[in-house]
């Protein structure tokens, strides 16, 4: 199965952040995960630009950006002009949510869709077929450290079943909470890509961390 980590760096310690993407480009991660946070669709503030664009330069992993603002389609050209690979959106976000997709992949970036913990998967089923992965978010979205929310298996069968129905490629990414304790039960559920900022970054050694991850 098609499977790696997406460390995000909204964990990571921002005074010494080189380091920290140098430690990431060292390890077996897939992608490197970029959480940016608006004030206004989830409490609190993170990234933008200047940051996005420093990581682009330094990363030498795919640049996985996770729009977690309102009216996302004003700013997607913007973010995929810098060069990043994967671009999501979240569902509850988008008042025209195909129309968002498009405009991710227009600019030959990868599109993701992300739902909250409340937001069925059912929601997608008239987009499935056209979106690259879907993000099952595994906490509320906002901070960092929270606890996995065990509804989260039940919610990944029923993607899973969609993806099935639909004919669909998409792959499935769970963010929020995922450690060791965690992470092979997912992996057979079907998840394909785990986010995982503290138990990846808040460690002696996160490249170890990362690999670990994958190995369970």
């Amino acid at each position: 199965m098609n499977r790696f980590v997406s460390p995000s760096i909204l964990a990571a310690d921002f005074i010494n952040l080189s380091k920290e993407v140098l430690n990431i480009n060292k390890s077996k991660a897939g992608w490197l995960h970029c959480d940016v946070m608006d004030g206004v669709f989830v409490p609190n503030l993170s990234i933008g630009f200047p940051v996005i664009e420093s990581l682009k330069k330094n990363s030498s992993k795919p640049l996985d950006v996770h729009l977690m603002i309102v009216e996302p389609e004003k700013f997607i050209d913007r973010f995929c002009s810098i060069g990043i690979d994967i671009l999501t959106v979240h569902a509850e976000a988008c008042r025209h949510l195909q129309r968002a997709i498009q405009q991710i992949k227009e600019n030959g970036t990868k599109a993701g869709v992300a739902l909250n913990p409340h937001t069925p998967v059912e929601t997608l089923s008239e987009v499935i077929s056209e979106i690259d992965f879907v993000l099952i978010m595994s906490v509320n979205p906002g901070f960092g450290g929270q606890k996995f929310i065990e509804n989260t298996y039940d919610k990944v069968d029923k993607l899973k079943k969609l993806i099935s129905l639909s004919n669909s490629s998409a792959l499935i990414q769970v963010d929020g909470g995922i450690d060791l304790t965690n992470a092979r039960k997912l992996y057979d559920h079907g998840v394909n890509i785990l986010v995982s900022g503290t138990s990846v970054f808040h460690t002696a050694d996160p490249s170890k961390a990362v690999n670990d991850l994958l190995s369970v």
